[in-house]
């Protein structure tokens, strides 16, 4: 009986950590990542990277795990939240704490019905980008990663000297384009009815064009830019900036891909969120990608 009341309160009720994160929104996994390391300098610089996977911190923060972490990551923990213990962390929150506030909130449906951890939806990709910018998405980014066709919102509509100045500034950059020499580019041609070899001609400008931006830049900056190419069946471009917000448009059948529906998703550590599966998409193609 006692056993089953705590597993009630844990699931009425969040763990104090998750609440704070919160607070502090450091709820998404990139961010926690970042603050973990910050405090892991402070304590113990050789903890610093040993945050713990996504699947690990869905596990804390949804009070299913079972006692406490290894002893590093109570005390890493313990310095992100001064004057909380390891056990108060993990404890259900007591009546004091506020209850926690989702951010950003998910899209709702008129039935209530949540979108996981989709925030936007575009019928297009211009409507989108009245409304998400370039320059909104990219000019405080550390990290960019890309994939699609021939990634226009990276190499057309965002200017080359800011490019530059990412690059030049640590930004890392992944652009992974369908080979434009290769066999999925011209089925998808015959998709979208093109005669001209359109789509092959503007992915091998794009790629061209960074290139030539690397091949201008310092060496280590030039480390930063990484450039690849795939030969698959294209299902989604895909932009993922600072491992926390995802832009996804599908391809759909004999449509061009500026007339494709488009999605902003923000990770929020949710387990059945759609971040953690676009990510793992990027991953599997860069991962069989052939560099350029």
């Amino acid at each position: 009986m006692g056993g089953q009341t705590q597993t009630q309160t844990m699931a009425d009720q969040p763990i104090l950590l998750r609440v704070l994160l919160h607070q502090h929104h450091w709820q998404t996994y990139s961010t926690f990542c970042r603050e973990y390391d910050k405090a892991a300098r402070r304590i113990d610089p050789s903890l610093e990277g040993k945050w713990p996977s996504r699947t690990q911190l869905h596990r804390w923060l949804s009070g299913d795990l079972k006692g406490l972490p290894y002893s590093d990551h109570c005390r890493v923990l313990e310095a992100m939240f001064p004057g909380k213990t390891a056990a108060q962390l993990f404890a259900p929150v007591t009546a004091e704490v506020p209850s926690p506030r989702q951010a950003p909130p998910p899209v709702t449906l008129n039935g209530g019905t949540q979108l996981a951890d989709v925030t936007a939806v575009f019928s297009s990709r211009s409507a989108f980008a009245a409304a998400y910018p370039p320059s909104a998405l990219f000019d405080n980014a550390k990290e960019i990663s890309a994939a699609g066709l021939s990634l226009n919102l990276v190499c057309q509509s965002y200017p080359d000297h800011q490019l530059r100045r990412l690059l030049e500034g640590g930004t890392r950059i992944r652009c992974l384009f369908l080979d434009p020499h290769g066999a999925a580019i011209k089925a998808r041609e015959a998709e979208e009815r093109y005669t001209d070899s359109t789509l092959s001609t503007l992915t091998a400008l794009n790629i061209n064009v960074l290139n030539r931006l690397k091949t201008s830049l310092d060496p280590q900056s030039a480390e930063r830019l990484e450039i690849a190419v795939y030969d698959e069946t294209i299902r989604f471009n895909i932009v993922i900036v600072d491992r926390t917000t995802c832009v996804v448009q599908p391809y759909l059948p004999q449509a061009r891909g500026v007339d494709s529906p488009t999605f902003v998703i923000t990770d929020n550590t949710a387990a059945e969120g759609l971040f953690p599966v676009f990510d793992r998409i990027f991953t599997s193609l860069w991962e069989r990608s052939r560099p350029v």
